[in-house]
């Protein structure tokens, strides 16, 4: 993954690793903020038919480098936002032999 530029006033960044960049064929995105972070997996769906049932139920996700639990869309509890200059990163099982 080469340099990932900081995202423009109002937005964060999304890193794609393994199976996330190839689904994605993409390294990175950014995304406006401020997002509530249950909102996130139906963002990415929208715009990646598909990835949520193939990558997103089973990845880990980071918000600046730190493992968060992503709430249900319907968790109206949830407080997590993301925020603009965050950098969040999707981040699928990987295999090891």
């Amino acid at each position: 993954m080469g340099a990932i530029p900081k995202p423009p006033k109002g937005h964060f960044n999304i890193l794609y690793f393994a199976s996330a960049n190839s689904f994605t064929s993409k390294e990175f995105d950014t995304l406006p903020a401020p997002l509530p972070l249950r909102k996130l997996f139906d963002i990415l769906e929208d715009k990646y038919s598909g990835i949520k049932d193939k990558i997103l139920n089973s990845c880990l996700v980071t918000v600046n480098l730190n493992y968060v639990d992503v709430p249900e869309p319907n968790d109206e509890t949830s407080q997590a936002v993301i925020e603009e200059g965050d950098e969040v990163a999707i981040i699928p099982p990987v295999s090891s032999g």
